[in-house]
């Protein structure tokens, strides 16, 4: 059996293959009113394709635990039960369909109130414009010139994220989720508390590694503690903010060998699996990108700890990600646009691979 297509155990699940969906913004939710951040038909088509067409384990977009976590107004929600339901209904045909399904929960921060990206390339809505607001975040610092300077969160209102995050957690299971991932990358509120670059904070929550990492580590526990423990938890890091890539760039970044040091942390915190990806930090951080630019930092992690690593970034072909589970660099594949590009990738990387494709029952004359 190709290594690509053999079974994974996360707990009590096994997903059917190792070739798994990312999460990827729609901005196709309503904005305002009872149907606010309730997915609806496109969601359902755009997860339920990829089901369809043999990926392993599927995540939703990046789902806010508030109105004010999510990245646009046009972003998907687990802040309430009409949410809850709209989930059901993608949950069930996944489980249908063999797939494992996971929810990315998620907070943007500084990043937050933005247009849809294909509208002025996503632009930040001001607020007390229609449908914007003002960004929460763990210093003063707005994520460009262009985006409102966020309120620094105090002690009280961390907490009460944290909370918010427990609180989708328990949504999510009742919505009939099989596993949760918690957002922790590019540049979205728990990696603005984890760098340096955005964390200029002076109290328990700043300055040392030991702060920095303080608040990422309360919301794991608290999705932990309502989260059965038979079912997995997943982490998505960035982990470089590529500043120490460039030994020229002064600027002062969440690096590489905390990323490995952190993931011990989150091993000790009942997190089954480090989603490893890069950047998003900055707009102007020196991103050597090609393919598969990030498959190093999931190796790494995966060589020097004990927790399960899987990789991501620009893995387009099937032969690739064989190559990269083959060669011992990652546990699992997470794909984002190849993808979007073909919802029936995993069925086609079987073949190519000599493996049995999954097929749903009225696809059966299709290979």
């Amino acid at each position: 059996m190709s290594a690509l297509f053999e079974p994974y155990a996360l707990r009590s699940l096994t997903a059917r293959n190792r070739l798994w969906m990312a999460s990827m913004c729609q901005y196709s939710a309503i904005p305002d009113g009872p149907e606010q951040g309730v997915p609806n038909d496109w969601h359902f088509q755009h997860l339920a394709a990829r089901a369809t067409g043999g990926t392993g384990l599927i995540l939703t977009e990046a789902t806010g635990v508030s109105p004010e976590a999510r990245i646009s107004p046009y972003d998907l929600g687990l802040w309430n039960d009409a949410q809850v339901e709209g989930f059901r209904r993608i949950t069930r045909f996944l489980d249908e369909q063999g797939a494992v399904s996971g929810v990315q929960l998620a907070h943007a921060g500084r990043k937050a109130s933005t247009e849809r990206t294909w509208v002025d390339r996503g632009a930040p809505i001001p607020a007390g414009a229609e449908h914007g607001w003002t960004p929460v975040a763990p210093s003063a610092l707005a994520f460009t010139d262009a985006h409102t300077v966020p309120e620094e969160l105090t002690e009280d209102g961390i907490r009460e994220i944290v909370g918010q995050f427990a609180d989708a957690a328990r949504r999510a299971l009742d919505a009939g989720f099989r596993t949760a991932e918690i957002h922790g990358a590019h540049g979205y509120l728990i990696h603005q508390f984890l760098s340096p670059y955005s964390n200029h904070r002076t109290d328990a929550y700043g300055g040392s590694y030991e702060n920095r990492t303080r608040f990422a580590r309360e919301v794991v526990d608290a999705v932990r503690a309502v989260w059965p423990e038979e079912l997995p938890l997943l982490f998505r890091i960035s982990a470089t903010d590529w500043f120490e890539e460039d030994p020229e760039d002064p600027r002062t970044g969440w690096t590489a060998d905390e990323t490995v040091a952190f993931a011990r942390t989150l091993k000790e915190h009942g997190v089954d699996l480090l989603d490893v990806s890069t950047g998003g930090i900055s707009p102007t951080a020196p991103i050597a990108s090609g393919p598969g630019y990030q498959v190093r930092f999931a190796e790494r992690v995966k060589n020097e700890t004990d927790l399960a690593a899987a990789a991501v970034g620009l893995i387009t072909e099937a032969r690739q990600a064989e190559k990269i589970l083959a060669d011992g660099q990652a546990d699992a594949i997470l794909l984002g646009r190849e993808l979007l590009r073909d919802p029936h990738f995993a069925a086609h990387a079987a073949v190519e691979l000599g493996e049995q494709p999954y097929v749903a029952q009225p696809y059966h004359r299709a290979y």
